[in-house]
Parts: structure tokens; C-alpha cells; sequence
């Protein structure tokens, strides 16, 4: 019998997930040509090679790279004390004008902006607004759409929604999920078909005509006879602030306007306007949301408010994977499903720092502050904590598991090397 176990080929593949998952624990540069050397690869041929191979295998599928993501998100709400999850929608470009080894980025405004367009919905907690996990991914290239959910096609921002919203049904999370949009989904007839399909959203909208007491009126005229309470102190733009929330019942019965232009009539919306304005001096409104909900009122007015405030981790999401983390607009991979696989495995390494952020135990506290350190990030005195801090801390500190390891715990020899041959770390 043979005492070595073969890997079948999809156990090879979790393995390499698990790899590039490492490599990409770190914050990019914009001038690297590829990924950083994975744990235990000694040559970066070798590591360029097999994350291309794995990147462009077309036998890995985004709907089954999605899954431990799912995952995640399924075991964080879970331990969530709310009876709600947020599923935040949103829609950001990646920008590959320069990229002219990628034939098939599409054009997103004007003829000089080329690249894809990445649709992402993204499950935060309800408790904290810290973000679990990605939960869906759409990637727009030119004459493709790519999607973690087969079957999916291409359509304009608001008609990809319910189709997630219906797809989140088959997550199976352990609270009601709340879709969270901004003002883009101000639309009557997107959000009719929400709630006439039994689902929860919180959007924010301009100043539009509602019903309000028997009375049609733009929500501007309604703010006057609304009371408005002081909650919590806040700071908007760097400066000390006031919080004020305040909550009546309005109906949208106008006609929604359809894709032709022609009006459209339905059934008459009613839900819950939650206005939350920021004060400053004086009395000075610095800030003010009109938000619509139809969230039932087990969650108030404050918490409608900070909801929609959560709605921020999106952008910083965005952010991470872009400027100040990973430098997805940098990539190499020259196809949009390529870059796509690599988005969700970049996708998990978030998603292990998330999960280290949210651990309030002792061990997670000083782990944090030792990843921070290593980073050598400076940080704010109020913010001695950072997700691309974390990210880079990680990029330093799993190489120096591996030395210690390879070394054999024997650190006074790592010593002694470094002083012996690098005189100046003696000064």
C-alpha cells in the first residue's frame, strides 16, 4: 500500500487559494509587476507562474470562489447580537486607461475612461457597522458581465438589485437582512417592487414629494413640523457636533416613471422618513439625510441614522482594495475574469483583518497593536488602529513566522548574523 497520500486536484486548488489568500495580506505597490512571494516560494518565477495558471484555470469559478465568503459572512452574523444585518449596495470603477495589455475594458463615461465597472454587495454588522464580508460580485468588462451568481446579466444599477435581494435569500443568515443604498436608488418603482417583494431597504432621497397627513408636498415644506431630538455627540469633518434625528410616516402614491418615460402608476408606497441632521455651532446645520425605510420600528430613528452612516464601509472597502491597500487599479492580470478571480481572493485576506478588528479579546487587542507596529505606520492618537495598518502588519509578520520556524525558534542566532554582518544596526 502507498503511504503517500496523492492530493486530488481540488485539494491542490485549496491549496493554492490558501496561498494567494496570503500573498495578498499586505498592502500593495503600484510598481510591482505581480504578487507578492508567497510563504515558502523561494523563486518569483515559480509564484508568477502558478497565480497565473490559477487566475486564468478556467476551471475555478467565481460562484465557488464566493463561497467561503459567504461563509464568513453566514458564521459573523451569527454571533451578531442584532436581529438585523446590513447588506450594503454600491457601484465603483476600476480605472485601466493606461492598461493597454487588457482588450476588453469597456468604456465607462467619455472615450478616455476605460476599465471595468465593479458591482459589490457588502454584509455589515448591525451592531457595530464593522464590515464581515463581500457577499455578491458583478464585474462589467466590454461585451462581458461577470457574476458570483450564475445566470446573471447585465442591466443598469437598479434593476441588479432585487435580483441580489432575491439571491440573499438562499444565504441563509441567522438576522433579517436590511439592503442599504444610496441616493442613487431614490426611485419609486425600484423601491415598490422591493417591498412588494417582501424585502427590507433603507435608502437615502432627495427632496421629493411625498404624502404627509393627507398633504402633497415636497419634504422640505414637512421638516418645519417635524420635532427633532438630540441623540449623540458626533464629529463631522473633524469638528465636535450634534446628532439630531426625527421620524414621521409619509406615503409615495405618484406614478413611477418607466424606461420609455412614460409614467407608470402602483400602489402607494407608505414607510418611515427618518431625517438625521448634524449640528454644529450656533445651531448651524452642517449635514442633513432624508432616509426612507421600511424597516420596522423595533430599530428607532437613531439607529436608522447610523445605519445609513455604516453605509461608509463600503467606499472604505473600496478604498482598501484600490489607493490605500491592495492598488487593484495596478493589477497585471489582462482579462476582467482574471481580474475577478484575484478581487475575491484579495477579497478573503480583507476579510481575515476584518475578522482580527472585530475580536475585542485581550490576545486580538495586543495582536493588533504588534501588527500595527510592525507596519510602522503612524496612525492618529484617536485611531491607533487601521485596516491598511493591519494589512501591512500581517505582510511583515507571516515571513517572520517562517524564519522562526525555519531557524528553529533560534532567534539570538538571527541576532547575531544581523549584527555581525550589518554593522549600523549596532549605532
Amino acid at each position: 500500500m502507498n503511504k503517500h497520500h496523492t492530493p486530488t486536484i481540488e485539494q491542490r486548488l485549496q491549496k493554492r487559494y490558501a496561498k494567494l489568500v496570503k500573498a495578498h495580506m499586505h498592502t500593495g505597490t503600484r510598481t510591482a509587476a505581480g504578487l507578492t512571494l508567497p510563504q515558502g516560494v523561494k523563486k518569483a518565477f515559480t509564484a508568477t507562474q502558478a497565480a497565473w495558471r490559477f487566475f486564468n484555470n478556467h476551471h475555478i469559478k467565481l460562484s465557488d470562489l464566493i463561497v467561503p465568503l459567504r461563509e464568513s459572512g453566514k458564521e459573523a452574523v451569527q454571533t451578531s447580537l442584532s436581529s438585523f444585518a446590513l447588506l450594503v449596495h454600491d457601484w465603483s470603477k476600476l480605472d485601466y486607461g493606461t492598461h493597454n495589455s487588457k482588450k476588453d475594458v469597456a468604456q465607462l463615461t467619455h472615450k478616455h475612461d476605460r476599465g471595468y465597472e465593479l458591482t459589490t454587495a457588502l454584509l455589515v454588522s448591525a451592531d457595530t457597522g464593522l464590515p464581515f464580508a463581500p457577499m455578491e460580485l458583478h464585474l462589467k468588462a466590454k461585451r462581458k458581465f461577470y457574476s458570483t451568481r450564475p445566470g446573471t446579466k447585465e442591466d443598469n444599477h437598479l434593476n441588479q438589485i432585487l435580483p441580489t435581494m432575491e439571491a440573499s435569500k438562499q444565504w441563509q443568515l441567522s438576522a433579517a437582512i436590511v439592503h442599504v443604498i444610496d441616493r442613487e436608488a431614490d426611485s419609486v418603482k425600484h423601491m415598490r417592487s422591493w417591498h412588494e417583494a417582501g424585502h427590507l431597504f433603507l435608502v437615502r432621497i432627495d427632496d421629493r414629494k411625498v404624502r404627509w397627513n393627507d398633504w402633497e408636498q415636497k419634504l422640505a415644506k414637512v421638516l418645519p413640523r417635524l420635532t427633532f431630538q438630540p441623540t449623540e455627540a458626533v464629529r463631522y469633518r473633524k469638528k465636535k457636533a450634534q446628532l439630531y434625528v426625527a421620524e414621521t410616516e409619509v406615503t409615495l402614491d405618484m406614478p413611477a416613471r418607466g424606461s420609455n418615460g412614460i409614467l407608470v402608476p402602483g400602489k402607494p408606497l407608505t414607510a418611515r422618513l427618518v431625517v438625521s441632521r448634524i449640528v454644529g455651532k450656533n445651531n448651524a446645520v452642517l449635514a442633513q439625510w432624508f432616509l426612507l425605510t421600511n424597516v420596522p420600528v423595533e430599530a428607532n430613528a437613531l439607529t436608522i441614522a447610523r445605519w445609513y452612516y455604516w453605509r461608509w464601509q463600503i467606499e472604505s472597502f473600496f478604498k482598501l482594495l484600490k489607493s490605500s491597500g491592495l492598488e487593484l487599479e495596478y493589477w497585471q492580470q489582462e482579462t476582467a475574469l482574471a481580474i475577478a478571480r484575484r478581487l475575491l481572493v484579495a477579497a478573503m485576506a480583507c476579510v481575515t483583518v476584518w475578522q482580527l478588528q472585530r475580536d475585542k479579546t485581550t490576545a486580538a487587542e495586543k495582536m493588533k497593536l504588534i501588527l500595527m507596529r510592525l507596519s510602522g505606520r503612524a496612525t492618529k492618537r484617536s485611531r491607533p488602529i487601521t485596516t491598511p495598518g493591519l494589512l501591512h502588519g500581517l505582510f511583515v509578520l507571516l515571513p517572520m513566522l517562517e524564519l522562526i520556524e525555519e531557524y528553529h525558534g533560534d532567534l539570538s542566532l538571527i541576532r547575531s548574523l544581523a549584527f555581525e554582518t550589518i554593522p549600523f544596526l549596532a549605532l
